[in-house]
């Protein structure tokens, strides 16, 4: 579905992405995990071509996207803070979208419904909360009925409900054989929703793997607790020298 290989991006003498290689089949659903500046929005939009890479190459269905824009008919994205115009209303903000991109033979409004938007279509995009923002952002994402969702921090700023909804709405995707990409800090948001994580550091990637063997090699069921094993047994021991001890003198 989408293959990555040995992409290489650099901001001046910073080195973004170092040699990453990647594949994702359809079906899966990705975490990709990883502290603040790892590179994690970045190689998202190296995939969405909103970055071009130095090296390497990325396909999609076997295909190059470099210079090819059509594949991205096939993606829904849901960015980590979405910026639309601030005196369109939700409603013509979603019509715009319509007739901006080719429709797809079926469009997927459930989600519209599922947050009762359709209320709200008349308020203008400067008056809305950061989380209904975040919903309007969600609705778009699915509402072309894409092969790929790739959600940036898909439930940061959601109220627990909406999150709860945008949860159950992805793994019902997943099933279809949809393959999604989430970036998310909270772990815990994903324990029912992930097949596999990704995990990155400074640009390169420390490990890809199923979440069943993650669970199975850390023995814990929690997703976070695995990957916090994962990352201690992986750290030098000279990061943190044992405590000398000082031994009591006698009385």
């Amino acid at each position: 579905m989408i293959t990555i290989q040995n992409i290489n991006k650099k901001f001046g003498k910073l080195a973004v992405l170092q040699d990453i290689t990647l594949s994702f089949q359809k079906g899966q659903c990705i975490a990709l995990i990883g502290p603040n500046g790892c590179g994690k929005t970045t190689l998202i939009k190296s995939i969405l071509g909103m970055v071009i890479p130095n090296s390497g190459s990325i396909m999609f269905n076997g295909k190059s996207i470099l210079g090819d824009y059509l594949y991205r008919n096939n993606i829904g994205y849901m960015p980590q803070i979405g910026r639309y115009p601030d005196n369109m209303t939700i409603g013509q903000i979603i019509e715009m979208i319509k007739k901006v991109r080719p429709t797809a033979p079926e469009l997927d409004e459930e989600l519209i419904r599922a947050f009762e938007l359709e209320k709200m279509f008349d308020k203008q995009m400067r008056t809305l909360s950061g989380g209904t923002t975040q919903k309007v952002s969600a609705v778009l994402a699915f509402l072309f009925n894409p092969d790929v969702l790739i959600l940036d921090e898909p439930t940061a700023g959601l109220d627990p409900l909406a999150s709860e909804i945008l949860k159950e709405k992805i793994i019902r995707e997943k099933e279809k054989g949809k393959l999604i990409l989430i970036t998310s800090h909270l772990l815990s948001e994903l324990d029912d929703l992930i097949t596999e994580i990704i995990f990155m550091q400074e640009g390169q990637v420390h490990f890809h793997k199923n979440v069943m063997v993650i669970k199975a090699e850390t023995n814990e069921t929690r997703i976070s607790k695995a990957i916090a094993s994962i990352l201690k047994a992986k750290q030098p021991e000279t990061r943190n020298p044992k405590p000398e001890t000082h031994h009591e003198p006698h009385h």
